[in-house]
């Protein structure tokens, strides 16, 4: 049986150092790694291409299940696939068996409680947007498109919007978004 591990990080910023090096105690050699979300499952290419590699009697390991995914659909999805292909998933920091019936049912309670995690955190960031906007702290994101050159090149140099669009690369909407119209 050949150990195949998976290691993600959610952004850019952060360390796969402590994942990898988990991983390697566990006795993996071959270690894939990612830093993207874990809330979807699409735009996650070395999960998809770890997935379609591993055959009957590998072996995947994680650190934690949430590594894997931290929605629950997801969790249950990319397992489901491992059963199919009869892949086994082991997690070095919990007592994850996918072979037997408690292992599967604490691998969905982990599951519920990522998904659960990872929604108190939005509602948390909602909360703190609502009231930094209350006291006129937060006014969202700075605009990326000066509409003053927009209406010049539409009035002085009789650009159409999608010249304008393409000259300043950006989306037709957006131009017809500053200039009053609705997009046809």
């Amino acid at each position: 049986m050949a150990l195949y591990s998976y290691a993600r990080v959610s952004t850019l910023e952060q360390d796969l150092r402590i994942q990898r090096a988990a991983l390697k105690a566990a006795g993996c050699c071959v270690i894939r790694a990612e830093k993207a979300s874990g809330t979807r499952r699409d735009g996650r290419t070395v999960l998809q291409v770890l997935l379609d590699f591993l055959r009957p009697g590998d072996a995947r390991v994680v650190t934690r299940i949430d590594r894997l995914a931290r929605s629950l659909r997801d969790l249950q999805n990319i397992v489901h696939e491992q059963k199919d292909k009869r892949v086994a998933l082991r997690a070095t920091e919990q007592p994850i068996d996918t072979g037997t019936a408690a292992g599967k049912a604490f691998l969905d309670i982990l599951g519920v409680f990522g998904e659960f995690e990872t929604n108190l955190r939005k509602e948390r960031q909602a909360e703190g947007i609502a009231a930094a906007k209350a006291r006129g702290m937060y006014k969202g994101r700075k605009p990326q498109i000066d509409p003053a050159v927009i209406h010049k090149l539409r009035h002085k140099e009789k650009l159409g919007p999608a010249a304008i669009a393409r000259r300043l690369r950006i989306g037709r909407a957006s131009v017809y978004r500053v200039l009053g119209k609705k997009v046809a």
